[in-house]
């Protein structure tokens, strides 16, 4: 195969023209054999959506948020923030006591999975607190998702702010949200051709992969955000956070090893941050995943930007319980201070002016936003190189 490409040239006659219909020697193309590095990665023709592909719609937002600001619906909610909060520690005493009666037996798996699923509402909170959603100030929310964020789930609330913000800023767009830079998953098809070898065969099935792979993010919350805390360079609260991370761990930890056996210690441990980090890794994977990219250049008014590239999940009330509100994932992007229970109703109102206006507005099931995710992970990840293909062959199966 390798002799037979090597230094064979197609010759064919063109017309320039017409002028010279008997001029010959044109060589249009020539096959030869190309070395294992620049075949490797094959030509990936990504386009991205841009300008043209979302022309600006002008005043859009200025009128829908005049509207949101008149009814109402920017006002906060305290007293249902309070309802929840008080549902949560009742919740968190619940598992407490629990784990207390049990005693050694691995009915405690039963504990550790109840407090993954704890823990995640209460990440929902201190999102929420991060986005000046609940109380009346800036630093009383800031220092409300300290507690709730690094003091009872253990995770960084100023990495996250730092994330989260960009994201908010340009949602899917290339080279400014940090939710589509490459990690274990790749979002991108030129970032899944640049995979290496062993990286090529989790990403070419990384759609399937994608929620085994979700029992490690809560374990990676928390190393990202420590990370965060221990890098050089400023970071607002560094010590405020890593003294409740260390509290709060030491509290956790202590009775855990305790009175419980080393082994089924571990595994309390290991249900408890798999839960986690699935629940979390389903209630924000819907959201943006498998909407439209971004170019890095493109000139979008903020309406559309937000909109387009935005998922909504159907479900009334209850997908707002089971996912803290990320189910409204457009209104959220378009208010992101807007207290949850407002959100439902902020929905008709942007629906009604996306009809008006011709902007499409995406909303799904939740299992259908699954399988959304896992199909254009799935198409991302044939991009990456298979380490079993013969160069040549790839090379063109990606013209």
């Amino acid at each position: 195969m390798w002799a037979l490409a090597i230094g064979i040239r197609l010759w064919l006659r063109v017309d320039q023209g017409g002028r010279h219909p008997t001029r010959a020697g044109a060589i249009i193309a020539t096959i030869t054999a190309v070395a294992p590095e620049a075949a490797r990665l094959g030509p990936v023709r990504q386009t991205y959506a841009g300008t043209e592909t979302f022309p600006p719609v002008a005043r859009a937002y200025t009128e829908v948020s005049q509207v949101v600001r008149e009814t109402g619906l920017l006002a906060r909610a305290q007293w249902f923030y309070a309802l929840v909060g008080g549902a949560l520690v009742l919740a968190l005493g619940g598992a407490i006591t629990g784990f207390i009666l049990l005693g050694d037996t691995w009915y405690q798996l039963l504990i550790a999975a109840a407090l993954g699923v704890i823990f995640t509402q209460v990440s929902f909170l201190a999102h929420e607190a991060a986005h000046r959603q609940i109380l009346a100030s800036g630093p009383a929310n800031d220092r409300l998702g300290r507690i709730l964020a690094s003091g009872i789930v253990g995770i960084s609330l100023s990495w996250w702010n730092n994330k989260h913000n960009r994201h908010h800023a340009n949602p899917n767009r290339v080279g400014k949200d940090p939710d589509i830079e490459v990690d274990t998953i790749r979002f991108l098809e030129e970032d899944a051709a640049k995979a290496s070898r062993l990286g090529a065969l989790i990403t070419r099935k990384q759609g399937w992969l994608f929620f085994p792979l979700l029992t490690l993010e809560g374990l990676n919350l928390h190393f990202l955000g420590l990370k965060h805390l221990l890098s050089r360079g400023e970071v607002k609260g560094r010590w405020i956070e890593l003294s409740l991370i260390a509290l709060r761990f030491a509290l956790y930890l202590t009775p855990l090893f305790l009175f419980l056996p080393v082994g089924m210690a571990f595994a309390f441990l290991g249900v408890q941050l798999a839960v986690f980090g699935v629940y979390m890794g389903a209630s924000f994977a819907p959201n943006h995943k498998g909407m439209p990219i971004i170019a890095a250049d493109a000139k979008l008014d903020f309406f559309s930007k937000q909109v387009r590239t935005s998922r909504n999940i159907r479900g009334g009330w209850w997908a707002t319980a089971l996912m803290g509100g990320l189910n409204y994932q457009v209104e959220h992007h378009l208010f992101p201070s807007m207290a949850r229970p407002h959100l439902a109703k902020t929905r008709e109102i942007v629906m009604e002016q996306c009809r008006t206006r011709g902007v499409p507005y995406t909303e799904t099931s939740l299992i259908q936003s699954y399988g959304i995710v896992i199909a254009y992970l799935n198409r991302v990840g044939l991009s990456a190189r298979d380490p079993f293909d013969c160069p040549m062959v790839n090379k063109f199966r990606t013209a």
